[in-house]
């Protein structure tokens, strides 16, 4: 999946289920914005519908570190190309 394509859905998201209308891509969503694990948890779900495919604990794990949108694309972005190569 292109990067482009990445963000405009991840933005789409933010907007649908969080109702954050524009993120700056480098903000820190949990200061700015009041996200919280309970949100993360929701992304991740989301997320898993994006790129159809189940995260396992590692991959959910390794998400409670990201802080911005831009960090959220980059995973999206190894996450989509980590389960196109191991199928």
């Amino acid at each position: 999946m292109q990067r482009e394509i990445i963000e405009k859905e991840i933005l789409r998201i933010f907007r649908e289920q969080f109702e954050i209308a524009s993120p700056g891509f480098d903000e820190n969503l949990a200061e700015v914005y009041e996200f919280d694990s309970i949100d993360a948890i929701e992304l991740l779900r989301e997320i898993e519908i994006l790129i159809a495919v189940k995260l396992s604990r590692p991959e959910q794990k390794a998400a409670m570190e990201i802080r911005t949108i831009n960090q959220i694309v980059d995973y999206v972005e190894k996450l989509d190309r980590s389960h196109k190569a191991s199928s």
